[in-house]
């Protein structure tokens, strides 16, 4: 499952996991592996927001390996089968898979980011367009992938805007059935 940030993949990823009863791995999670492989006490669902965390996130942006290595092992998860998996890159990686494009526009994206963090859809919208220039630039540098505007590799393309979260997960999960998955 692939989106921009703050579309709602985690939340419609924990549903589908729950429902097909599979487990569910996050690019986050094992960029959270490598980080405590690394000395770092990489614990707790806010430690990115810690001064640890940025210091991990500082010397990331120094160096393409730890993104290399997340995707490494993302796609031996996915070789696997059985997962769900969420990630920025693993549908342009891997042939294996139904592959999920979560859509949402930014205006609908800060205001779950503000629910989420606590926040004002205002401040969360310069957060969102900060990593999604980010994202954009980082993924093609180290891929070449537009990331963000082709959606080629997908299968699927559900929008989230103001749609609740097991709604989505259901048109999903239909759409397995339909395939017969």
């Amino acid at each position: 499952m692939c989106g921009m940030p703050a579309v709602g993949k985690t939340t419609v990823a924990k549903i589908l996991a729950e429902e097909l009863k599979v487990p569910l791995v996050g690019g986050g999670d094992i960029l959270k592996e490598i980080a405590h492989e690394e000395g770092y006490n990489a614990t707790g669902d806010d430690w990115w927001d810690t001064a640890e965390g940025m210091r991990f996130l500082e010397k990331r942006r120094g160096s393409s390996k730890f993104d290399k290595e997340v995707d490494a092992r993302l796609l031996k998860k996915a070789e696997q089968g059985d997962v769900v998996i969420t990630s920025y890159t693993l549908p342009w990686l891997s042939k294996k898979g139904l592959k999920v494009w979560l859509a949402g526009t930014p205006a609908s994206r800060s205001v779950r980011m503000a629910r989420r963090d606590s926040s004002t859809p205002e401040e969360c919208m310069k957060i969102i367009e900060k990593r999604d220039k980010e994202n954009y630039s980082l993924y093609k540098k180290l891929y070449r992938i537009e990331f963000g505007n082709d959606l080629s590799p997908f299968h699927l393309v559900v929008g989230t805007d103001e749609i609740p979260a097991k709604k989505v997960a259901k048109e999903i999960l239909d759409h397995i059935s339909t395939m017969g998955l």
